[in-house]
């Protein structure tokens, strides 16, 4: 693989309950089974302690996975699923953390409160569940404000996962790449 070849990179962002930890092992496999090599971070665990490090003004989040990626790109990745919830909002720091030249697709994952409500029920047994269905609220609300025009926002509601994941897989293009190497 060239090492100078650009990082491709599939942002998903969305409240919580929408689906993105789902619908991204979803298309990471589909990508697997066109044998397409890629890699799958789940960004939410990159800085996930308290107190919260991006609170006191560290980049966390960035640094960890400046350094995941260099390891991945050392080992010949040039493709990336990055999960979080803000991704689609912080897309500029995250490329620049991932250093060299980087192309990039944001989506946004989309849900009503009351199927994003039903996911975080079956997953949320804690006595946090109602903190988490009106932070899921809060973020909905943000996303939908914040997010530029060319963030393809894609509505989860009443579909299947394989569905979503086929839908966001096509927006890359990697599904019809050339090189295929595992």
């Amino acid at each position: 693989m060239n090492a100078d070849a650009p990082t491709e990179v599939l942002f998903i962002g969305g409240r919580a309950g929408v689906g993105k930890s789902t619908v991204a092992a979803e298309a990471s496999h589909l990508l697997a089974s066109a044998k397409v090599q890629h890699a799958l971070i789940e960004g939410d665990n990159l800085d996930q302690a308290y107190p919260e490090p991006w609170r006191g003004g560290v980049d966390l989040a960035e640094q960890n996975l400046a350094a995941m990626w260099k390891n991945y790109r050392d080992a010949g990745y040039r493709r990336l699923i990055y999960t979080n919830t803000v991704s689609i909002l912080q897309i500029k720091p995250l490329i620049a953390a991932l250093g060299g030249t980087v192309r990039s697709v944001g989506v946004l994952l989309t849900a009503s409160d009351e199927a994003t409500r039903s996911r975080l029920a079956l997953r949320e047994i804690g006595s946090a569940f109602e903190e988490h269905v009106q932070r899921s609220a809060a973020a909905a609300r943000k996303l939908a404000a914040e997010a530029e025009p060319a963030i393809h926002r894609v509505d989860t509601d009443g579909r299947t996962v394989n569905q979503i994941a086929r839908e966001i897989v096509g927006l890359t293009g990697w599904s019809r790449a050339q090189d295929r190497s595992v």
